[in-house]
């Protein structure tokens, strides 16, 4: 039966993980770091576990683009472009 390994805290409150779980890991990768009653969890992050909520708040405290055209303008736009394709058989 394979056991879990075991590490220990050092004194500087650093983790030296185990050559196993070591060598799996690629610099420049994020974990997000899950506290969970008496355990730790490492979740890598990927595209896929990005969350929308977090994104949609972000977008929330960007800026107003300036350069952004209004719905009106936009309607125009396509009337224009409408009447030009229609005009040119």
């Amino acid at each position: 039966m394979e056991t879990d390994p075991i590490i220990r805290i050092t004194d500087e409150k650093q983790i030296n993980l185990p050559v196993e779980i070591e060598s799996q890991l690629i610099p420049g990768d994020e974990y997000r770091v899950i506290l969970k009653e008496n355990c730790i969890v490492l979740e890598k992050i990927t595209q896929q576990n990005l969350d929308l909520d977090d994104f949609l708040q972000s977008l929330e405290q960007l800026e107003p683009d300036p350069n952004q055209p209004t719905l009106e303008e936009i309607s125009e736009i396509v009337k224009d472009v409408r009447q030009q394709l229609w005009s040119n058989p």
